[in-house]
């Protein structure tokens, strides 16, 4: 049983040791130890609100993001509306410019019909006019006694005279 109990000699030294161990310790391993876990303290601290900036700041971006997202689909939209709406004025300008050509080329063929009907009707007049001056010509230079032989010699002309 003296094995499990200390005596008094031994508490002494282990104590003494125990006190000289302490004072190294202060004198040259506590004050670093502690500057080592301060400075690891305030770079930890330090760490953490730089995180914390770091997230508003990127918080911020996506926010500035979002919005220039927003703005770009808003002046997209309005590029869209605006080359429509010019497509429609286009297309617009483009069927009343051919309205109003047909028209005028309907007018022109009218007008070149109408022109041609009328030089038409002049040439017939004319040829009629010929026709009668000739039946009328060769009547008069042929001598007749009687009105019959007359009217049968200018059916016979107007027999031999071929229309166009």
């Amino acid at each position: 049983m003296d094995l499990l109990l200390p005596h008094l000699g031994l508490m002494f030294w282990v104590l003494i040791a125990f006190l000289i161990v302490f004072f190294l310790l202060k004198k040259f391993a506590w004050k670093p130890i502690i500057t080592g876990l301060t400075d690891r303290e305030t770079n930890i601290a330090e760490s953490i609100a730089s995180a914390e900036k770091v997230k508003l700041e990127m918080a911020q971006l996506k926010n500035d993001n979002e919005k220039l997202l927003a703005q770009a689909r808003e002046e997209r939209a309005t590029l869209l509306k605006e080359a429509k709406e010019t497509k429609d004025r286009m297309i617009n300008e483009a069927k009343e410019e051919a309205k109003a050509q047909a028209a005028k080329i309907l007018a022109d063929a009218q007008a070149s019909i109408q022109h041609q009907k009328m030089a038409a009707l002049t040439d017939i007049k004319n040829q009629v006019g010929n026709l009668v001056v000739e039946v009328s010509e060769k009547v008069l230079r042929r001598e007749l006694a009687n009105k019959a032989e007359q009217e049968n010699y200018i059916k016979q002309l107007a027999g031999e005279v071929k229309l166009n």
